[in-house]
């Protein structure tokens, strides 16, 4: 209950895609049809398909600035739904979450999205989400908004008087899962504002070095900051960043 009440903020049905996005669902191998949003670049560079999973709160339509800056910027995008959000079905779970993420991008796959490349692009949760599924599937490249090193480190920066590590059941243990071995080689970019109070600057610069990554960190900006979020000049900076590790 500890878990459920202070991880997952699930947003209802959002309705039918607003154009020029198209609605799929897709099926997972637990049997759950979700369903996601799907738009193709307005100039597509090289079929290059950017799947965007999300934070902890909200639902797809919350992440149509972002999907359609980086729709502007020639990418084929994914805005994800987790199983319990958005009007789908299930509930959330680590492993689930993950599983989701996989489902989704090999449906974008088949779809003849990405044949030029995949990146994933995870904010705060869905960045371990993206940690996660890249361990079992890796992209060409990895997009971090504020990456935390676990979701029990996050718990006790919040919660510093409870016993986090036995009320937590989704760990969400990236930084352990980088410290493993599990995604090696994939290029990743790591972005954060100076000023989150939810997922401490220090929590993503310990991901982003154990990685390797490239950091784009905004001064002043917070968690929900769009400069950090939605922003066409931090997708500027990933269009960079994505240019130099897929593009060649």
């Amino acid at each position: 209950m500890f878990q459920d009440r202070l991880v997952y903020f699930p947003g209802p049905d959002p309705g039918p895609a607003p154009e020029p996005w198209e609605e799929h669902t897709v099926e997972t191998d637990d049997g759950l049809g979700l369903s996601a949003w799907f738009r193709v670049g307005e100039t597509s560079v090289g079929r290059i398909l950017v799947v965007v999973f999300p934070g902890n709160a909200g639902n797809r339509l919350g992440r149509m600035p972002l999907g359609n800056n980086l729709a502007d910027a020639g990418y084929d995008v994914v805005l994800s739904e987790y199983r319990g959000y958005g009007g789908n079905p299930g509930t959330p779970s680590e492993d689930g979450l993950i599983s989701d993420a996989l489902a989704i991008t090999r449906a974008a796959r088949s779809l003849g999205l990405g044949d030029a490349g995949i990146v994933y692009f995870g904010e705060s949760l869905g960045a371990a989400v993206a940690i996660g599924a890249a361990s079992a599937e890796p992209p060409d490249a990895l997009v971090l908004g504020s990456p935390f090193t676990s979701l029990v480190d996050v718990g006790r920066h919040h919660y510093p008087w409870l016993p986090v590590g036995t009320l937590v059941r989704d760990r969400y243990a990236s930084l352990e899962r980088i410290e493993r071995g599990e995604i090696d080689g994939v290029p990743s970019l790591v972005v954060g504002g100076t000023a989150d109070r939810t997922v401490p600057i220090e929590q993503s610069r310990a991901i982003a070095e154990a990685l390797g990554a490239t950091i784009h960190e905004v001064p002043g900006a917070g968690h929900n900051d769009p400069a950090i979020r939605s922003a066409a000049s931090m997708v500027r900076v990933v269009s960079e960043f994505i240019a130099t590790a897929v593009e060649g």
